[in-house]
Formats: structure tokens, sequence, C-alpha cells
């Protein structure tokens, strides 16, 4: 059989040519995929060499997933070179050295933790009070997180506890439940400085104090304090409220029982001149003609005394009757009174014939009867 025949598989055939070589088989026309599959089948194909280019396929394969690396937007990524801090690894696409020459730890500085708790307190006036702890924090530091203390949420723990003790323990029972307020910002303010301090590298976003409570023993009392203080601040409340009504009241009648004094002084003070001036003028008068102002002064004193008193006066002009009436009856009592005529107050006498001659005269009408 001919050494060139191809195809030739008979027994003792060799399928090396003359020179020992191979014989090639010829390329398939085209090409593409089945020249890449031949490509592959001539690198894994038998021979020696065949245990070491699968150890070299492996580290490569190796060497591309230790030297890639991939971090998210939640993540940091902290590397280590043979053990010491080297760099940190934002988000994003990254390569580094391949292990173990370079470690990487991710961190996820992103999450939102919580820390909550009830620490029984002591107040600046010795009242032990219940406090509610709710703590928000994050990463803010990877490196100082990974290796700045060995367990940064115990710390925080321990750290928030230390500065609530401390706030509270300067502030009294009713700041502690009443306000708040001021003292949540001095806890939070506390609580950073602390973990700065103790390198945990975490952040304190939101600290709240929601509850304050005394302890369930002492909570009947306490309850009658609060309502004891409720009543307290009820009657202050309305005896503010009473004194913002009477108070403007009261000054108001006093402006006006003074601005009555002041008139009525005023008017005291006009009347006593005008008497003045006018006893110097009756002075003068009684100088020039003493005989017709005296006579004059006692028409007027008479008529001053006689005018708010009720009279009658006989028939005969002889008798004068005064009959006292109450001032609180009125006119109408005046005119509803009975007229006591000059028959009844001097009957005629039988034996005086001249005053039985005289032509009766009708009473004269009294000065309220005139004015009516």
């Amino acid at each position: 059989m001919a050494w060139n025949t191809p195809g030739s598989s008979g027994p003792g055939s060799n399928p090396s040519g003359p020179d020992g070589r191979r014989p090639q088989r010829p390329r398939k026309p085209g090409g593409g995929l089945d020249t890449l599959f031949d490509s592959f089948g001539g690198l894994f194909g038998g021979g020696g060499n065949t245990i070491w280019r699968w150890v070299a396929i492996v580290f490569g394969l190796w060497l591309v997933f230790s030297t890639f690396l991939l971090v998210t937007e939640q993540q940091r990524g902290v590397v280590l070179r043979f053990g010491q801090f080297a760099r940190i690894l934002q988000p994003g696409p990254h390569f580094k050295a391949p292990w173990p020459i370079e470690t990487v730890t991710k961190v996820n500085a992103t999450q939102s933790n919580a820390y909550s708790e009830n620490v029984p307190v002591f107040t600046r006036d010795g009242n032990m009070v219940n406090v509610e702890i709710n703590v928000q924090y994050r990463i803010g530091d990877p490196q100082t997180y990974l290796f700045g203390s060995r367990d940064a949420a115990s710390v925080l723990q321990q750290a928030a506890q230390s500065a609530v003790r401390e706030q509270v323990g300067r502030s009294d029972l009713d700041t502690v439940l009443n306000a708040r307020s001021e003292l949540t910002v001095a806890v939070r303010e506390h609580l950073q400085n602390a973990l700065q301090a103790y390198r945990t590298g975490l952040v304190v976003t939101e600290v709240n104090l929601p509850n304050a409570r005394p302890p369930d023993e002492v909570k009947d009392a306490f309850d009658e304090v609060q309502r004891a203080r409720a009543d307290k601040n009820t009657a202050i409340n309305q005896a503010e409220a009473y004194a913002k009504k009477i108070v403007p009241e009261a000054r108001g009648e006093a402006a006006r029982t003074r601005t009555t004094a002041e008139g009525y002084k005023t008017a005291s003070i006009a009347r006593a001149e005008g008497d003045a001036q006018r006893f110097s003028l009756l002075v003068d008068q009684y100088k020039s003609a003493p005989d017709v102002t005296r006579k004059r002064l006692w028409l007027e004193t008479v008529q001053h005394v006689l005018a708010d008193n009720r009279k009658i006066v006989g028939g005969d002009s002889r008798q004068l009757i005064y009959v006292p009436m109450d001032d609180r009856r009125g006119t109408n009592a005046a005119s509803s009174a009975p007229l006591l005529t000059p028959d009844v107050l001097a009957p005629a006498s039988g034996t005086d014939s001249n005053d039985s001659a005289r032509p009766s005269r009708s009473p004269r009408p009294t000065r309220e009867e005139e004015r009516r």
C-alpha cells in the first residue's frame, strides 16, 4: 500500500508519512466557527502538554476573577495589601492585585441601622425615670469601622446609655417629662463626640427620646403629683384670666372716681370763690343801704327756707301750718295729699260778726302747685 494513500487504515498502517510527520487535515472551506472549534480541539488534544494547558487555563480564569472587582452603589471596598490598609474603592468596576497580594472587604456604607432601649436614669432632683432611647446610625468611615474598634455596635450602645445618663442627670424631672427637645440635641452631640473618640467609624443620623415615664413602683404617686401640678396650672390660669378682667375695670373705676373728685373740687372752689365775691358785694351794698339790704337778705333767706317745704296758710293770713311730707313720695304724693281748707284750719267764730261778714277767700296755692 502506498504511504501517501489517503484514508488507509489497514492493520499495520502508520498514520505518519515517510518523513515521520503527521499528515495535516485539509481545511474546510469557509472557516468561521468550524475553524475556531478545530483550534480548541488542537489545544485540548492528546499529548504530554495537555495537563499544563489545563493548568494555564485555570490560572488565567482565576487571575481574571481575582483582579476584577465590581463595587455596588451601596458598598465601599476596603483594600488590604499584604494585610495593611491600601485604599478605599468607590462604587464601580475596579482592578486590583490578585490574592494573596491584595484582599477587599466590602462594607455597606449607606444602610441605616437602629438601636432602641429603655434606660433607668436619676434626674438632678433625685427622681428615677425610665427614658426610651432610639438611635439611627450608619457607617461613615469604612476603614475606621473595620479597624478602629473591635465591636462598633456594642460601643455605640454603651456610649448612647452614657450620654443619656449624663444629660438627664443634669436636668430636673419636669424637663425630662415635658421638654425633651433640647435634651435630645445635647444627647446627639455627646454621642457623636464619643463615637469619634472611640474610633468606631459610625455616624449618628438621628436621636430620639420618644418617651419618659416613672417606674411602675411609683407610678400612682407620680400620677398624683402630675394631677396636682395640672390643678395648680389651672388655678394659675384662672387667676390670671380674672386679673386681666378685673384690673382694667378697677383702673377704669379709679379713673372715674378721680375725675369725679376733680370735678367736685373744681366746682367747690368755684362756688366758694363766687360766694366770697358775692359776700364782698353784699358788704358794699349793706354799707350804702343797710335797711334795704337787710330786708332783701331776710326775704331771700325765707324764700330759700320755705322753697323746699310744704306749707299751708290760713285764710285769715294769721295762721301758718307746716305739714312735713316724705320727699321719696314725689310730686304725685304731694298732689294726692288731702287739701286743708281754711274752714278746717281756722273755722269761723260765731261771736265775731266782723269775721262772718268778710267774704271768703280761696286758699293760696302752694309753690309746688304753682310750678305744676
